[in-house]
């Protein structure tokens, strides 16, 4: 198999020329690093490089695991590989490994350390030139000091226009930025819903200190339900409190009141019962016939109340198991959030030539994630904006 390779020696300048400032990552790492150096030691060249070991990141982000061998790995975490044991094929598994820590790791402490490493040959990078090589995709963007500390986390469709506006914002808040920024590092998540998701999460994990406004909730008001003295289930828009639980939330009254008045529409539902109409008689909607008459008990308790139930159970997931499916990272993937008995386990991605109704590999390939009231309120207003979205109840 190695009668026609070329020798060692003929490869080394590539290597060298590829690899310069840059940290290799490798599956073993300390064995492939001990091989380039010997070989460059037999040149008289000491060759000398960061590494990252997807072995002992795995360890320490996947633990339990019986065995760490990349085969192993690739099977548990449905990773596809192509050509195994050969050069190509587990490079690309090694990519596609390397990708699923760096998701999973949620302090970020991967790409701390190294821009810690990266940032020491830097002198000042102009912000025109870290804006290039930003890239036009969907996902999260951090923003450095040159010591690694991030100092912004924020989200968008389109990172590289962005950050380009971060940078050439007059604001107080960009300024700062300007100062103190080093490097900007992204994460590509191909879906919004994720990037919105760990937008969320890893603020308040890392608290940058440009984020401080995001410690608050996202959300402001939220929609409840009452029954009234005659059996009718009434739909109310309140700011929410804390002591009762929301069918769903919203960012301000203006949204919130705009969805109570689209469903009341949609769904002829009494304006009366809903707040949008205030009277002791009917409302407007029965007038020009787009309500039944519950308003005035003309329509019963029962029918009404089981158009009101199924939008409750729509827009609630308080009890329901389902995996939602959005954009993947590369047209050959998809992506998975997970949804158990109403709580937010967490994200992942997946080959389209696997099946994701399998739990027990949707599980393993999950970035687990918290579930609070502000991932409840991202997730429930993504699925009103996005109606289209694939979901598998489990």
């Amino acid at each position: 198999m190695l009668r026609n390779a070329p020798k060692f020696y003929e490869v080394a300048k590539r290597i060298i020329e590829i690899t310069e400032n840059c940290i290799i990552v490798a599956h073993n790492a300390q064995f492939d690093n001990r091989i380039l150096k010997t070989e460059f030691k037999r040149l008289g060249f000491e060759y000398k490089r960061e590494t990252l070991c997807t072995v002992e990141l795995a360890k320490t982000l996947i633990p339990g695991l019986s065995s760490y061998s990349l085969g192993k790995l690739t099977k548990s975490l449905a990773i596809p590989v192509s050509s195994r044991h050969r050069a190509a094929g587990d490079a690309m598994a090694t990519v596609k490994l390397f990708k699923l820590l760096l998701a999973k790791d949620v302090t970020k402490k991967i790409i701390k350390e190294s821009i810690k490493l990266e940032t020491k040959s830097q002198i000042e990078p102009r912000l025109s030139e870290i804006v290039e090589q930003l890239p036009s995709i969907t996902g999260v963007y951090y923003i450095h000091k040159a010591d690694g500390e991030i100092i912004y986390i924020g989200k968008s469709k389109n990172i590289k226009k962005r950050v380009n506006q971060h940078f050439t914002s007059t604001n107080i808040k960009s300024k700062k930025i300007q100062l103190q920024v080093a490097t900007v590092t992204f994460e590509d998540t191909g879906s919004e819903l994720i990037a919105l998701l760990k937008e969320s999460e890893e603020i308040k994990r890392n608290k940058p200190i440009f984020n401080r406004a995001l410690k608050r909730s996202i959300f402001s008001h939220g929609l409840y339900c009452f029954t009234d003295t005659n059996g009718y289930i009434n739909l109310k828009i309140n700011q929410v409190n804390g002591k009762e639980t929301p069918i769903t939330t919203f960012s301000n009254f203006q949204s919130a009141k705009s969805f109570i008045t689209r469903i009341t529409d949609e769904q002829q539902l009494c304006q009366k019962l809903n707040g949008l109409y205030k009277t002791k008689r009917n409302c407007f909607n029965y007038t020009i016939k787009q309500c039944f008459g519950a308003c005035i008990k003309k329509e019963s308790p029962i029918d009404y109340n089981k158009r009101v139930t199924k939008i409750i159970d729509k827009h609630n997931f308080a009890k329901h198991s389902m995996v939602i499916v959005d954009h993947g990272r590369a047209i050959d993937e998809r992506s998975a959030i997970l949804i158990e008995n109403g709580v937010y386990k967490g994200f992942g991605f997946y080959n389209l030539n696997y099946q994701i109704n399998n739990i027990d590999v949707l599980q393993s390939i999950i970035t687990v994630m918290e579930h609070n009231g502000d991932t409840q309120h991202i997730i429930q207003s993504y699925l009103r904006r996005n109606k289209k979205l694939k979901i598998v109840r489990l």
